[in-house]
């Protein structure tokens, strides 16, 4: 039986805003304009005075006066969107973006990859996702699409609900129609006059009085989801031909200490995750934004295919020695692997120098350690240093 995951970003506009603002945590906060349009996002703190996202911003002004209305940044909103996509992809090629913000995995063959359970993958990826980006996210486990969805629902904010195959039906009967993913006001309200206001009352109505009702589609459909039935696969999308980690500054910075120390880290991520999927790759690419966002990337090639932090830290530190820079200040640096093939098909040429039993082993172990306690469970010393702008 399939295990999916469906992982949903907390509030994740306003999230994403409080990096940069961390002065407003606890406080209302709105992302959208200041007196037209639409809420987009909003804090937990705001959506307690009934601010929802959709709502009209003249509304959202009224309910929660004592919000912090602040604008969209959308490339900033992709540009985590992708890096927390590149997280999932790690743990299972099989990943389906619903948004921007949320995602269903298939991780029914990680379970048996990794030796994990499906609750530890997940706190494992929400620790991920917060280490990483400052973020948080929720996380449903079932065997189907519709259950996980109704699962991390259930589970906001910032929360873990798994739903085994024999939990399925008790889960579901006890909530109310409009609840269930698909069934939106109009429905609801058309289940309400036939009496049907729990998901139970809808799964013991006779599936032709369905069909009668609303048609042969969502008539069976209905009565599927009902029971817990939902055929539907993940679909994943394009697979991604190379493997990476960046991190975005909270301030921009020229302190080469600083930025030799997040080569490392971003080297180290990279790495972690090449395991976990199973790649190796021989190219290795750093890329680098400075303040006024001007991007530059630099690659080099090894000379055998690789998944080890010490040799794509090495070969990334020497493309950024080659740029030259003079106290330039940085907003961002990433490295990233490329050229990948399975670890199972590489060839992988042996140093003279190389003990039989070495670095290798020790990360294999960090990386089984962390799937148990979590990313920095075990971490080089250096790496505990606090991130530029981490509050």
């Amino acid at each position: 039986m399939a295990v999916i995951m469906h992982v949903d970003m907390d509030a994740f506009f306003a999230m994403v805003e409080l990096r940069t603002r961390p002065e407003l945590r606890g406080r209302p906060m709105i992302v959208g304009g200041a007196t037209r349009g639409v809420v987009l996002s909003a804090t937990y703190e705001a959506r307690a005075d009934g601010v929802r996202s959709g709502m009209p911003m003249t509304r959202a002004r009224r309910l929660s006066p004592r919000a912090v209305v602040v604008p969209a940044s959308h490339d900033r909103y992709q540009e985590v969107s992708e890096a927390v996509f590149a997280i999932f992809e790690t743990w299972t090629d099989v990943v389906e973006g619903a948004s921007v913000d949320e995602a269903f995995l298939d991780i029914t063959g990680s379970l048996r990859r990794l030796g994990a359970t499906p609750a530890e993958i997940g706190e494992m990826i929400r620790a991920q996702v917060h280490d990483e980006q400052r973020i948080t996210c929720s996380v449903g486990i079932g065997p189907t699409k519709f259950v996980a969805k109704l699962a991390s629902r259930e589970a906001k904010p910032d929360g873990l609900r798994e739903v085994r195959p024999e939990q399925v039906i008790t889960f579901l009967h006890r909530l109310r129609v409009e609840q269930m993913w698909g069934v939106g006001e109009a429905t609801a309200g058309k289940l309400a006059r036939f009496g049907l206001t729990t998901v139970a009352d809808l799964a013991h109505t006779p599936v032709e009085t369905l069909v009668r009702a609303f048609g042969a589609h969502q008539g069976r459909m209905l009565s599927d989801l009902a029971w817990g039935r939902d055929s539907r696969p993940v679909v994943a999308r394009e697979p991604e031909r190379s493997i990476g980690s960046s991190e975005t500054f909270g301030t921009d910075t020229d302190d080469p200490q600083v930025i030799a120390r997040e080569l490392l880290r971003m080297s180290d991520r990279t790495a972690g995750r090449l395991r976990r999927a199973g790649m190796v790759g021989r190219t290795v690419a750093i890329t680098i934004r400075f303040a006024d966002f001007t991007t530059i990337t630099r690659s080099g090639t090894l000379s055998s295919p690789t998944d080890r932090t010490d040799e794509i830290h090495a070969r990334a530190s020497a493309l950024y020695a080659k740029l030259g820079l003079q106290r330039a200040r940085i907003r961002l640096v990433g490295v990233r692997v490329e050229g990948l093939v399975p670890l199972a098909e590489a060839h992988q040429q042996p140093s003279l120098a190389e003990p039989d039993h070495g670095w290798r082993e020790v990360e294999q172990a960090m990386d089984a350690a962390a799937v148990k306690f979590g990313p920095r469970a075990v971490q080089r010393a250096v790496l505990s240093h606090r991130r530029p702008g981490r509050d």
